[in-house]
């Protein structure tokens, strides 16, 4: 049993990912289904009633119910591996990264999986704070509604349909986290 829960807490290489993602598509496709987390949010909605008062939320929402239990699994997942394969808080990030963002005044940057300085209680507080965690968290929630659904649902869903729509947000991902990583974020590090 020590050796199954070895090699399930380790990272599995991309011959086994990949395969296994696959083989949940294909499935998915010969069922007629479609993979996005974010549309578990209009199935909410439409179950707490929101149907009523606006016509984007009236739909049969028990035909998306597999989508809510898979989110649920991804939580209970996280619980599971949380509790009983470990916990590692630091990321693996380069060498040259650490560099750059201690230059930014991030003193341990990888320590945690976020940068204790900016991702905190008193920092939301601030003006960098308000920027990057409030005002962020808008701008990711807009952009998925805007691109009709998130990165896993057009990366992996969408792209696996042909869907062009998909391969234009996904370029859209790339560009726009282009954008923010050497343009916008070193200027909101140093506020």
């Amino acid at each position: 049993m020590s050796e199954l829960l070895d090699w399930i807490s380790q990272p599995w290489p991309w011959y086994v990912a990949g395969p296994l993602i696959a083989l949940v598509m294909f499935s998915m496709l010969f069922f007629g289904k479609s993979f996005g987390l974010s549309a578990n949010l209009r199935t909410m909605c439409s179950i707490l009633g929101a149907g009523k008062s606006c016509d984007f939320f009236d739909f049969n929402w028990r035909d998306q119910m597999w989508n809510l239990v898979f989110a649920a699994g991804l939580v209970l997942g996280g619980v599971i591996s949380h509790l009983y394969l470990g916990y590692e808080p630091a990321a693996n990030i380069s060498e040259t990264t650490i560099t750059e963002l201690q230059a930014f005044g991030i003193e341990n940057p990888g320590e945690n999986v976020v940068p204790i300085e900016i991702f905190n209680w008193e920092n939301l507080l601030t003006v960098q704070g308000f920027l990057m965690i409030v005002v962020g968290g808008f701008l990711v929630g807009f952009g998925t509604r805007y691109a009709g659904g998130c990165t896993s649902g057009h990366a992996i869903s969408g792209l696996s349909d042909l869907q062009p729509a998909s391969l234009l947000a996904v370029v859209g991902f790339f560009i726009g986290g282009l954008v923010m990583t050497y343009f916008i974020l070193p200027y909101l590090l140093v506020l």
